[in-house]
């Protein structure tokens, strides 16, 4: 098992970064070029709640399946069900540093099949790609609370 993990800060409150999490549609808005999710089935989050996505790499499709479990407002786990890598489980977790700055802590544990196929993921799934995949949704991340939390002012 390969452990990776990635924080930062984002300037807004806990219960705006776990709303934006909570959107079905956050999937898609935390994917950077080249990588693009086609959603094919995302029940709404909560303990037991299925995925089904596709993730294109360029050209190349990944299909996906994750249960989440551990929901609520401090965050949640998504395990893949179905997928590419032998094992990935990934736990969000949001912590108030105080009342207008959260926390937010990615947790990875992933693991890659054996042969042809570990070799595949491998080019897609090491740790230099989810710091650069990280890195982007750390931005990602807070242009779009930034926008939530612009639309709800007065």
């Amino acid at each position: 098992m390969t452990p990776f993990d990635y924080s930062f800060t984002v300037k807004a409150p806990v219960s705006a970064v776990s709303c934006f999490h909570h959107d079905p549609g956050a999937l898609k808005k935390l994917m950077p070029p080249p990588i693009f999710v086609q959603i094919h089935d995302f029940e709404p989050l909560g303990d037991g709640s299925r995925a089904r996505f596709t993730l294109w790499f360029g050209l190349i499709p990944v299909s996906w399946q994750a249960i989440h479990s551990d929901v609520g407002p401090q965050g949640f786990t998504d395990r893949q069900a179905s997928g590419p890598l032998r094992r990935w489980q990934h736990t969000h977790r949001f912590t108030a540093v105080n009342a207008n700055t959260s926390l937010v802590s990615d947790h990875v544990e992933y693991e890659h099949h054996g042969g042809w196929r570990g070799f595949l993921t491998r080019l897609f799934f090491n740790r230099p790609s989810l710091t650069l995949l990280f890195t982007a949704r750390k931005w990602l991340t807070r242009w779009h609370v930034r926008r939530y939390l612009a639309a709800r002012e007065p």
